[in-house]
């Protein structure tokens, strides 16, 4: 038999490892920033083109690399960063696997120059599909400049499943984010198609996040510092009434490297226990040193999680740390039954400046003259006779200028009407009615064949999915001017979020008046939403839109519809009267599909009257 195991050639062993390396554009911008990062640069600029199909450029002022360095780095295991398998546990580096250059180098053609403080000359190295096309001598500041074009440009099927440009922009802007927190100190630059995207000068942690998330994320910030023989914790947790359904700003850092874990995630959010409500979760910004020695980050190809030697140590801690910072800014209630409340100073006067009291003399006060006036005026009054009749009820009205009587009756009282009835005719009388609200949350009817129970909250949802959708589409929504405009802040994603869908919020009703680069003017709302709920559909609808962005078209107009209907429908819970109840059905009967809610989900369920029978059997 002959034999049949072949050693494979070094370009399909780079495609094979340019599968667990590069995974989309955003893979090799996060392997290409991480190598600047290493280089010690203190100044990085990012340059994509068409999402980082076409061209994915990283110009840092780092140390360089010379020739033969420049050359070696395109090696399968090539690395400068561990030597021995002990330096696996000592870990300090980003990029340690070797693999990152080599495995873009296999399906992009790559373009490196590079020079070295030392050298007056740099490097300059052309790679197609693994195959080394130009490597000579060029002019090139001291630093490296790799420019990654036509990415997956020999594997077809691997470009066919990549999203659409904005997809993969989002992904790139997520990539940049956990790299430039990681590292305030290091300058940051990102260029889209000739467009500046972000700006970052050398900082500190919360300037570096306030730069990224927008001005308004200052305020929203409780600081977050704890440090222990085997955990060192700082950075910063959001305040509990910012807590989001989405999970978008949320991220930890172990020794500058950004992490996965839901063990984590737990621990923080067991510490906002008590003070978010259900179904939302708290946003950080957390930043753990720990021993190297004491962690595992080779566990995951993309090296996203870590094993803890002690994870129960570091989840207390964790948890404890968090929630002394919420009580120690006064974010979480306390209960302090030894405090005397009289000594709190009143609401309405906490924030009035002091005002020094004044003092009065009045230099004609005479203790004697008045004495002498009140035991005159007594005297006159023990003589007046006190009238007796009814009479007495009528002195004075003429000296008060009330000379007829017409006059009394033309006196106006306020008051409410007494109708004899606790409750109104519509509330009591419940043999009109035909619908009835269960627990606040189901509407039932009765059908001729038994009964039918409507869900308010899926109903309200089909009722206002159809009405956005057909406003979208025949562009001819009402809006309900205010007088005030509302502003509002998001951060530089977010805001890219809405200028592409402007025009699709405009036509549902949302007039907006300005758009900033971290905040937007909203001078009209439709007429369904209320000034309140404006800034919750808005943060909703750009959580939604994240989760799975449409190409352009009616995909696009469906999933605003879905996300807006949703944030606008009734909840559950709310109390409605048979009037409200009885338009609420009338609604969804007129809908064209109002036995399901936008998202599949049934909407209403009838009850015949033989089910009825048989339990009484």
């Amino acid at each position: 038999m002959a034999d049949i195991i072949q050693l494979l050639p070094d370009h399909v062993a780079n495609q094979i490892a340019a599968g667990e390396v590069v995974q989309r554009p955003a893979s090799v911008v996060k392997e290409l920033l991480e190598n600047a990062i290493d280089a010690k640069a203190t100044e990085i600029t990012l340059f994509i083109k068409d999402a980082g199909k076409t061209l994915i450029q990283v110009t840092d002022n780092g140390v360089g690399m010379s020739t033969t360095d420049a050359r070696l780095s395109f090696e399968r295991h090539a690395t400068s960063k561990i030597k021995s398998a002990d330096d696996l546990f000592n870990l300090h580096t980003k990029g340690f696997r070797g693999e990152a250059l080599a495995s873009i180098a296999a399906i992009a053609h790559v373009e490196l120059k590079t020079k070295t403080a030392d050298e007056e000359i740099g490097t300059k190295i052309c790679i197609e599909g693994s195959e080394v096309t130009l490597q000579e001598p060029t002019v090139a500041p001291t630093g490296t400049t790799i420019s990654v074009k036509n990415l997956f440009y020999n594997i077809p099927a691997r470009r066919n499943f990549l999203k659409s440009n904005t997809v993969e922009t989002r992904h790139i802007i997520d990539e940049f984010h956990r790299v430039a927190m990681a590292h305030p100190s290091v300058a940051f630059k990102m260029m889209h198609n000739d467009t500046d995207v972000f700006n970052l000068p050398e900082s500190n942690v919360r300037q570096r996040i306030v730069g990224i998330f927008g001005n308004k994320t200052n305020e929203k910030l409780v600081p977050v510092e704890e440090e222990t023989e085997i955990l060192k914790v700082n950075g910063f947790v959001l305040k509990p009434q910012f807590a989001k359904k989405g999970r978008g700003e949320q991220f930890f850092f172990v020794n500058n490297r950004f992490i996965k874990s839901s063990y984590l995630h737990h621990a923080v959010r067991s510490a906002f226990e008590g003070l978010i409500k259900d179904g939302t979760h708290p946003g950080y910004f957390l930043f753990l040193e720990v021993a190297p020695q004491s962690i595992d980050i080779n566990i995951h190809p993309t090296k996203t999680e870590i094993k803890f030697d002690d994870e129960h140590a570091i989840y207390a801690m964790l948890r404890a740390t968090i929630k002394h910072s919420l009580g120690q800014f006064s974010i979480a209630p306390v209960l302090d039954f030894n405090k005397d409340s009289g000594f709190d100073t009143p609401y309405e006067y906490s924030k009035r400046p002091p005002v020094a009291p004044t003092i009065e003399v009045d230099k004609n006060f005479n203790p004697f003259q008045k004495e002498a006036n009140q035991r005159g005026y007594v005297q006159t009054a023990y003589k007046r006779e006190r009238p007796s009749s009814w009479e007495s009820l009528y002195i004075g009205l003429k000296a008060e200028g009330l000379e007829t009587p017409s006059e009394v009756e033309n006196i106006e009282f306020e008051s409410e009407e007494v109708t004899g009835r606790l409750f109104d005719a519509t509330n009591t009388n419940t043999t009109d009615k035909t619908t009835f609200q269960l627990q606040n949350k189901y509407i039932v009817c009765p059908i001729k064949s038994g009964m039918m129970v409507v869900h308010q909250h899926l109903a309200h949802q089909r009722i206002m999915y159809e009405e956005l959708l057909k406003n979208m589409t025949v562009q001819e929504a009402v809006s309900q001017q205010l007088l005030f405009p509302l502003q509002f802040h998001f951060s530089t994603t977010d805001m890219e979020v809405l200028e592409k869908i402007k025009e699709q919020l405009e036509h549902t009703g949302f007039v907006f008046s300005a758009f900033h680069d971290t905040s937007i003017e909203v001078s009209g709302i439709p007429v369904v939403v209320s000034e309140s709920q404006a800034g919750h559909i808005l943060e909703q609808l750009i959580d939604d839109i994240k989760e799975e962005v449409p190409d352009a078209g009616f995909s696009q107009n469906d999933l605003l519809a879905k996300s807006m209907a949703k944030s606008m429908a009734v909840k559950s819970g709310t109390a409605l009267n048979t009037e409200a109840q009885e338009h609420l059905i009338n609604q969804l009967f007129a809908c064209k599909e109002p036995s399901v809610s936008p998202d599949n989900r049934p909407v209403l369920i009838t009850l015949d009257a033989n089910d009825f029978d048989k339990k009484f059997s």
